[in-house]
């Protein structure tokens, strides 16, 4: 009987050490992968930055992303949902559905050499990647490419699919894919996001609607003939008087705020055109539309008081993120194990030239060493992210591809996303993407658990309806 027992103990010693060694083969395809990989996608990322496309402009880096992955054995699709710089990927092995998320949009007005310093860069487009989409898109393909050649080596029942979404920034992109029914067949969604610390918390955001109001008046010369003239200007300056008003008797978690696009061009004349871009925000998508018809009524009646006619276009809307922690665990679990990283001396001596440059910041060179702890968190800003986490289970997380410190949007933004910091973050996202897919590959019932926490969290009767509503892509708003 002893005899027995130790045969039986023998057994599963060995059984465990064989999954234990085919494991460790299986996540050496994958580093092997993202290694072999590294020196493509760096130049990928860092072409996508010097091109510094605008959105629904990004022509030259969606091409570029979805001709290496073309390249890699990836089927693709372009020109969905009405928008022709958007597109899919797929490598098909039946079974699951995961989808990474990848963008490529840069920032108006923020054009930047990699300097520490204020450098202006001299480009075609004066834009800049101050949010790190160069890095974001870069490294899901990266990633995928990694999954793809696991999947192939172990016969995997999986398919990986690669989403290229435009337009982020203030244009909404993946709502159309969205509304589009692009997400309806897939079983897990995961992203990533530049950043200056490393992170992969449950993390929430606002809602947001934002829209141009236009005002229109009569010309007339603004010293000889005022009384033959109504401004345009005064319309949109009453409105913005009476939005700051408004802004005492809303909901505290509440954001508003706007830019004058169009005001005139000549003190001597009564515009008779002017613009006001206006941005809408609060944690829940109901009261966002609340709000935003509240902003409508405004101008109407700005356009009363001033005798202008007022009309407005809806530019995009994103619905809140809704996390998943079944899902959120895992990425977290992955992240941390991969840890962060140090940085060489001639890094060092770059981030203390940038980090002289910051406005009171609140962490320190050296926390891109370690990863946040998991805790749920919520950020003020909003995504297009936001609309495929109420689809599909969604996870995210962040690295740190700034210098500690650095605020996003900024021109220290995009000065470090183009040096080998802002690669080091990209690579640690591109692992802890794969390793995480792999994960969730491996063990299916996640997804069925992943599932039903979204249907809980969205509850029975959640149907999906776009906060831009029926609106198409707008193509040429970047023109205007």
């Amino acid at each position: 009987m002893g005899r027995k027992k130790n045969s039986i103990f023998k057994y599963y010693i060995s059984y465990g050490i064989i999954l234990l060694f085919a494991a460790s083969i299986s996540a050496s395809v994958i580093e092997n992968s993202i290694k072999d990989n590294k020196k493509t996608f760096e130049e990928i990322a860092l072409q996508i930055w010097d091109y510094a496309e605008l959105g629904y402009l990004e022509k030259k880096s969606s091409n570029l992303l979805a001709n290496e992955l073309k390249k890699n054995g990836f089927t693709i699709q372009k020109g969905l949902a009405g928008i022709p710089t958007s597109f899919v990927a797929e490598y098909n092995n039946g079974g699951p559905i995961i989808g990474i998320l990848g963008e490529f949009d840069a920032l108006p007005g923020l054009a930047q050499t990699s300097s520490p310093f204020k450098e202006v860069a001299n480009n075609d487009t004066n834009a800049g990647h101050a949010c790190g989409h160069h890095l974001f898109g870069a490294a899901s393909a990266w990633a995928a490419v990694a999954i793809k050649e696991w999947i192939k080596k172990n016969n995997i029942n999986g398919t990986i699919r690669f989403y290229g979404t435009p337009a982020e920034e203030g244009g909404s992109g993946k709502v159309y894919l969205v509304r589009a029914g692009l997400f309806d067949d897939v079983d897990v969604v995961l992203h990533w996001h530049p950043d200056d610390t490393n992170s992969a918390n449950p993390r929430t955001s606002n809602s947001n609607k934002s829209g141009k109001f236009t005002f229109r008046g009569i010309s007339a010369h603004a010293a000889g003939a005022p009384e033959q003239g109504r401004s345009a200007l005064d319309g949109v300056e009453g409105m913005n008087h009476m939005v700051n008003m408004m802004r005492e008797h809303v909901p505290q978690e509440s954001r508003i705020h706007y830019v004058i696009t169009k005001g005139g061009l000549a003190p001597n004349v009564v515009p008779d055109l002017a613009e006001v871009y206006y941005y809408v925000r609060h944690p829940k998508m109901d009261m966002v539309d609340k709000l935003f018809n509240r902003v409508v009524k405004i101008a109407e009646g700005a356009a009363l008081g001033t005798e202008t006619n007022m009309s407005y276009e809806v530019m995009h809307g994103n619905y809140s993120l809704l996390p998943n922690e079944t899902i959120q665990k895992i990425v977290h679990k992955n992240l941390t194990n991969l840890g962060g990283f140090t940085y060489t001396e001639s890094e060092n001596k770059y981030a203390k030239e940038i980090y002289k440059t910051f406005f009171n910041p609140t962490i320190e060179i050296g926390s891109q060493q370690s990863v946040a702890d998991y805790v749920m968190s919520h950020g003020y800003g909003s995504t297009d992210v936001g609309d495929v986490s109420w689809v599909v289970p969604t996870a995210g997380f962040r690295t740190a591809t700034w210098v500690p410190g650095t605020a996003a949007h900024s021109w220290q933004a995009v000065s470090s996303g183009g040096t080998s910091i802002g690669l080091k973050g990209a690579q640690l996202a591109a692992n802890t993407l794969a390793l995480s897919i792999k994960e969730i590959f491996e063990n299916p019932s996640i997804i069925n658990k992943a599932k039903d926490e979204l249907k809980i969290r969205t509850g029975d009767d959640f149907v999906y309806k776009p906060l831009l509503g029926d609106r198409k892509p707008p193509l040429d708003y970047r023109k205007n």
